[in-house]
């Protein structure tokens, strides 16, 4: 997950290739994941892919080495594409790293196939308090075994990001883009706003007469792909809305609900904005979208994104940046996926328990803070996201749309279940499907039984 690129982008590929190389891994004896003795003591490696945050993490291993002397900490930054097969070669080859951030659709996997360490065997973590994060984070990493697996180190949801300029140019203010309101059947007030956002190329607005939804010059909404099978950023905030959920557990789930009324009518109503004219055609932005880039360039003019993603938008030339929170669906209010990363360690490292002190300290106030302060994402323990509010504020940025959700209970959480490469692979080119209008979402339920069958071993 490339921070300055979608979280989403092309996992399920990738996510497949990998589960079939993990498949031929065998342990590798301790002592060649590459630690070594240096000038600094013991030497843990610590790899991330977001090149947004490393200069906040290099502060927390500068400040960690103070207080540890005996050990030196080792950042590999890789992006994105890169990050998933380099640590599946390491683990095949024994020489990946002792500490990993590690994400919830690869961890299943890797503790099912004895490659991390449950962190309750730990000294330096076994005592970690999962009250100490944000509600529930700690919880998605707890395996089906009774292990802890990850230290909780940010969390995710989801909001609307806008372009002032564009909406003042629309006769609209931003409390226009408050209290709006959603439903699968006719859009509600949110699809009159995309209406009227969206351009043709003849300057007709969606909501006037003439307008040509074949040559639009400005889309009302930035569309988010077809969402795979778990539509973080694209339909999940969409469907939860409505009282729809994922599976029958909030984690661990055997039985997936792509068969619901209400999560086909959700998908239908969002790729349905293509044929108006308010979202771009899967031609346009295939399976890399770039949903800021859009927003950026004026292509289209509200865009549902997480809040790891804030940085990027931030950072947007041109435009005058604003924030607000997601419609109220039918349930009576919004809902985001609510998604955590966590610092795992490799079960092949040769010092486990040098690696969980740094892992202790990953998930602690002091670097939690300092991850904070750098203003990049909204770090899993409360003060840590606090001192991330006011550096976003500092910036002239209120995340509370973000936070709001949490501090509400307006969340669902993201799909922990065994067997997600599989479920990747199958479910997401028939969302494309849907997206390009090759497949009518009835054709959801035939999957669900294959994920289901999946899920059950048949």
């Amino acid at each position: 997950m490339n921070r300055t690129h979608s979280r989403r982008r092309g996992l399920a590929s990738r996510v497949a290739r990998s589960s079939a190389a993990l498949a031929a891994v065998t342990l590798v004896a301790a002592g060649c994941s590459g630690t070594a003795e240096g000038d600094g003591g013991t030497a843990i490696d610590y790899w991330l892919w977001d090149a947004n945050q490393l200069p906040a993490y290099q502060r927390c291993a500068d400040a960690f080495e103070e207080q540890n002397p005996d050990l030196q900490i080792r950042i590999s930054q890789y992006g994105w594409d890169d990050y998933w097969s380099k640590l599946t070669a390491g683990f095949v080859a024994g020489a990946g790293p002792d500490v990993f951030t590690d994400h919830l659709t690869r961890y299943p996997e890797y503790a099912q196939r004895g490659l991390l360490v449950d962190l309750s065997t730990l000294e330096a973590t076994a005592d970690i308090d999962p009250g100490g994060f944000q509600e529930g984070l700690a919880d998605l990493w707890v395996g089906q075994d009774g292990g802890q697996y990850g230290v909780p180190k940010d969390f995710d949801t989801v909001a609307l990001f806008y372009d002032r300029n564009v909406i003042e140019e629309a006769g609209l203010s931003p409390a226009d883009l408050e209290s709006l309101d959603w439903n699968p059947e006719d859009g509600g007030s949110f699809e009159e706003l995309l209406a009227h956002l969206s351009v043709d190329e003849n300057g007709i607005r969606g909501d006037e007469e003439g307008f040509d939804p074949d040559n639009v010059a400005v889309y009302g909404y930035a569309s988010n792909g077809s969402g795979g099978t778990d539509g973080q950023t694209a339909w999940s905030w969409l469907a939860a809305s409505t009282g729809w959920e994922f599976t029958n557990a909030d984690v661990w789930g055997t039985e997936y609900y792509y068969d619901d009324p209400r999560f086909q009518a959700s998908v239908a109503w969002l790729f349905g904005l293509v044929d108006k004219g308010y979202m771009a055609p899967f031609e346009e932005v295939g399976t890399a979208p770039n949903p800021q880039q859009a927003l950026g360039s004026g292509r289209a003019a509200l865009s549902v994104n997480g809040s790891w993603m804030l940085g990027t938008y931030a950072n947007l030339e041109g435009v005058d940046l604003g924030i607000a929170s997601l419609p109220s669906g039918p349930i009576g209010h919004p809902v985001s996926m609510y998604n955590g990363l966590a610092d795992s360690i490799s079960a092949q490292s040769p010092d486990p328990e040098e690696a969980a002190r740094w892992v202790a300290f990953l998930g602690s106030d002091d670097c939690q803070n300092l991850v904070g302060e750098a203003g990049v994402v909204l770090p899993a323990r409360p003060a840590g996201t606090e001192a991330a509010i006011e550096a976003f504020a500092d910036r002239g940025l209120d995340v509370s749309p973000f936070t709001d959700l949490v501090d509400n209970g307006y969340t669902v959480y993201f799909p922990v279940t065994d067997a997600y490469g599989a479920i990747s692979a199958l479910g997401a080119p028939i969302m494309d499907e849907i997206y390009i209008g090759n497949r009518d979402v009835g054709t959801l339920t035939e999957m669900n039984d294959e994920v289901n069958a999946i899920l059950s071993g048949g």
